[in-house]
């Protein structure tokens, strides 16, 4: 036995926005035999595999509209108004769970086309969160994911900019800081999720404290991508899994000790069968 010393983090796990989610899917479950997600109802394959068991179907977006007379979801990422308009043409019911930050940053993003005002977004190009907010404005908007994607020849004077929820703050003003030295007038809208961004300190304290940190996540979660580089930077020995199958005994010593944290699309259940992995050694 390794002995290991183990805590997970207690700001880790689903954001307020993925607990409000789950809760509603798992209601529409226990009411019906099949409920169908647009999308991975959250990025993290463990939960996705538990809620298919209890009867969750996930499809891709451009398949909604092969779906008639069923229970169709709307995850938390939010969709674009096309979405609501075929799903209720072919009858069907609708649970909408989009994040109410999600909703209004998608209301504040359609004031700003109302306006003119020519709009950046900053986030994932190909993100559900991105996909259904250019949906509010006819994908008339140029989206960024760092400095090196602005094209300064196609950008007029000012330019109204705004965050996907899950972004980095610190990241978002080295964009708007780099088109004002760049003589372009911003108007920012930090539309970063506080409780998701609150998290950052937090994390940056928590893993200072372990020999070792294991971040849990799915591989294809962008907070998990952005919070596992916050574990980096604050410890040399990270471990990025998704589940507790790709734990090795080898990377740990007698009596170290291990901090576990996940992204806000990682399940509290997840991270506890980790720490029981870790004891077993």
């Amino acid at each position: 036995m390794l002995k290991l010393h183990t805590q997970i983090d207690e700001n880790s796990g689903f954001c307020f926005g993925v607990v409000s989610a789950i809760e509603k899917v798992e209601k529409a479950l226990a009411e019906n035999t099949e409920v169908i997600c647009v999308g991975e109802i959250v990025h993290n394959e463990q939960e996705v595999s538990r809620l298919l068991e209890k009867g969750l179907k996930t499809i891709h977006q451009n398949e909604i509209q092969k779906i008639s007379k069923s229970v169709i979801f709307f995850r938390a990422h939010g969709e674009p108004p096309e979405s609501y308009q075929t799903a209720m043409k072919n009858e069907n019911i609708i649970i909408d769970a989009t994040c109410p930050i999600v909703a209004k940053l998608q209301q504040r993003v359609k004031q700003a086309y109302e306006n003119k005002e020519a709009i950046m977004l900053f986030g994932k190009k190909n993100h559900p969160e991105i996909i259904g907010i250019i949906g509010q404005i006819n994908n008339q908007a140029m989206i960024v994911e760092s400095v090196q994607d602005i094209e300064f020849e196609k950008l007029p004077g000012e330019i109204t900019i705004f965050s996907q929820t899950t972004q980095s703050p610190d990241k978002l003003h080295e964009i708007v800081n780099f088109m004002k030295e760049n003589g372009i007038k911003v108007k920012i809208h930090n539309t970063t999720c506080s409780q998701v961004n609150g998290r950052t300190q937090k994390l940056k304290e928590f893993c200072r404290k372990f020999d070792q940190i294991l971040f849990v996540a799915g591989h294809n979660s962008s907070n998990g991508k952005v919070l596992y580089s916050v574990c980096k930077e604050n410890n040399s020995k990270v471990h990025f899994i998704a589940c507790v199958e790709e734990i090795q005994k080898d990377w740990f010593k007698e009596k170290e000790r291990i901090g576990i944290c996940g992204a806000t699309s990682t399940p509290l259940w997840l991270m506890q069968k980790v720490e029981e992995k870790l004891k077993s050694f």
